[in-house]
């Protein structure tokens, strides 16, 4: 191939190489800027200044970033790495996120990005080529506030960085001759394409009703699903949107720990502009989750945000993609997506709250909570329960109170892996049964009393009964599935296990418990004599929490496995930690349902040189 020369106009008999280089361009500019200058001049470009001098020009310096230049409301820069690139272009986001969330909508500077890694011409300091052009174009596809990449950026993005992706498969791009293949980086906080439904000036509200007439909080955290807003221009969209909706709020209401507005209620805001911190107070409610629909090409995207009503903090907010090809099953694919990661938000906000709360002005609830937040952190199991015993003294009939002293008791026996004394196991066995009496088609309680009535009380098929019956109310509940695994696992159904366990990581991909279902994933590999696998579930506990029982699941696994080096070494930190196991523990630490399992466990526990 010919080398590629231009002429150099000061003397054009002379050759002038051209400069090329792999580069990483991002290209952005400002939404709406032509409306944003019309509206107010002056305060436009001193937002703008004052964005770039104390965020996007610091942003780019710390990431090693070439501002080329500038251009009103665009900016070219160049990266040597995809890597920093993409993390620049994250930071300035989030950044610009937290600086507008006291901005009206209207007033608001939001950029859009986009960045490619491409092959880039360079010429007194300024870059052109293809690498220049489709950077440019993606960033015309860009959310405001959003950040598209080309396949070739994430090829050497993904793996490296903690950011996620949503494919928006092959597009078109002017003057681009191929097709290419496009994504979205999902930036944490507001999703772009779902703005807050603050009316704007010329917008009517809805009336505020008196004080008197206002609906006071409920005791439990209260949540008002607005319809979700359909960007498309397409009608059909919209139904799709309102079904969704519906899902969603089915979904919760299976929740008994949650308050939900009914969908009549809610949809009375369909297609209005409203003040968020209007409809909590005029629905009697913590918290909303509001969002929209929008169609690109045959996929659709939908964007979700959870906000405290009170003071319009975010809580919450992802993206979804799917294919239209399937509506119904994408309804029920974004409605069990949705649920399964607001629910812990909602827990979690809720913990807060509590926290902030006097002590003298505690509640029942407030101290299930305090108990619950300590349990989350890994703190202490002892005062965790303390705070649950104290929900119960201001609350007799408090359930999930009572099912949590039991859960206490369990986890203090499975996380030591020694047993507890009969009057520990007696109390244990005594808080889950009234706790299961208590119930009332709470899946929570169910599933955590039929849980404890399995591993201590040894009844195998009460728990399985009262577990299944937890699943059959409320699906969408991460620590149904996480009990479901251990009593089928106790009963020998290790398929069925690895399933529930997987089942609960994919509704809660956080959850503390995950690092206990990673435990009872190890021990169904095991009884598969799967060992290497075991061994690798049971690592991924380890590297966040090293107890007897993460340590006791590697070495069933690991000398089984012939590795007598890493057993050897992980016995001796399991002693360090739990001098008095003993393998002869195994019956109660490891309540399997039939004895030849006990015997599978106990066997490799010996072998592996732990005492009996």
């Amino acid at each position: 191939m010919w080398p590629r020369v231009q002429l150099d106009p000061g003397n054009p008999l002379a050759i002038k190489h051209v400069e090329r280089r792999l580069a990483a361009v991002v290209a952005a500019d400002v939404a709406g800027y032509s409306r944003l200058m019309g509206n107010d001049e002056e305060r436009t470009l001193a937002a703008l200044k004052g964005v770039r001098a104390t965020l996007v020009d610091p942003v780019i310096a710390d990431h090693r970033g070439r501002i080329v230049k500038t251009s009103g409301d665009g900016m070219l820069v160049e990266f040597a790495s995809a890597v920093d690139a993409a993390r620049c272009a994250v930071e300035v986001q989030r950044g610009m996120a937290a600086q507008n969330a006291t901005v009206p909508r209207e007033l608001r500077i939001e950029f859009r990005i986009g960045i490619h890694v491409g092959d880039i011409i360079i010429d007194d300091n300024d870059i052109f080529g293809d690498g220049v052009n489709i950077a440019a174009r993606l960033e015309g596809m860009a959310e405001p506030g959003g950040i598209c990449i080309s396949d070739d950026a994430h090829r050497q993005i993904r793996g490296k960085v903690d950011i996620d992706f949503g494919d928006l498969g092959s597009q078109a791009l002017k003057n681009i001759a191929e097709p290419m293949r496009v994504w979205q980086v999902r930036v944490g906080g507001e999703p772009a394409s779902a703005p807050p439904r603050s009316a704007a000036p010329d917008v009517a509200r809805i009336p505020e009703q008196p004080s008197s007439a206002l609906p006071p909080l409920p005791d439990k955290p209260s949540i008002a699903v607005l319809p979700f807003e359909n960007m498309s221009g397409d009608r059909e969209q919209e139904y799709f949107a309102d079904g969704m909706v519906e899902e969603i709020i089915t979904a919760l209401s299976r929740f008994k720990s949650l308050f939900v507005i009914a969908r009549n209620s809610s949809f009375a805001y369909k297609g209005k502009a409203v003040d968020i911190k209007q409809v909590g107070r005029e629905l009697g409610v913590r918290y909303i989750l509001e969002g929209s629909v929008r169609k690109v090409g045959q996929k659709v995207r939908i964007s979700g945000q959870l906000i405290e009503a009170a003071t319009g903090n975010h809580i919450w907010a992802d993206r979804f993609d799917g294919d239209l090809a399937d509506v119904f099953g994408l309804q029920d694919q974004v409605a069990t997506s949705v649920v399964g990661l607001i629910a812990p938000r909602l827990e979690q906000a809720e913990i807060e709250r509590a926290r902030r709360k006097p002590t003298e002005k505690l509640d029942s609830y407030d101290f299930y909570l305090r108990g619950a937040s300590l349990l989350h952190q890994w703190s202490s199991l002892k005062d965790a329960q303390a705070f649950f015993e104290k929900a119960i003294e201001h609350d007799p009939e408090h359930a999930a109170a009572h099912a949590m002293v039991g859960w206490m008791w369990m986890a203090r026996q499975a996380i030591n892996g020694q047993p507890l004394d009969a009057a520990q196991r007696t109390e244990a066995i005594r808080h889950a049964r009234l706790a299961a009496r208590l119930a009332d088609e709470d899946a929570f309680v169910l599933a955590t009393s039929g849980h404890v009535m399995a591993y201590l009380a040894h009844e195998y098929d009460l728990g399985v009964s009262m577990i299944e019956q937890a699943v059959g109310l409320n699906p969408n509940l991460a620590i149904v599935w996480f009990s479901r695994g251990w009593v089928a696992l106790m009963c020998d159904e290790t398929e069925r296990a690895i399933e529930s366990f997987d089942r609960m990581i994919r509704l809660s991909p956080l959850d503390p418990l995950r690092i206990s279902a990673w435990n009872g994933t190890s021990h169904a590999f095991f009884s598969l004599a799967r060992y290497e696998e075991g061994c690798a579930a049971a690592l991924k506990s380890i590297q966040f929490n090293v107890n007897a029982h993460s340590l006791g699941a590697f070495i069933i696994n690991a000398v089984r496995a012939g590795r007598p080096g890493e057993t050897q070494k992980a016995v001796g930190r399991l002693l360090k930690i739990a001098p008095g196991f003993r393998t002869s523990h195994v019956t109660e630490a490891y309540p399997v349902r039939r004895a030849h399992r006990r015997d599978e466990i106990a066997a490799a526990l010996r072998d592996a040189g732990l005492p009996d």
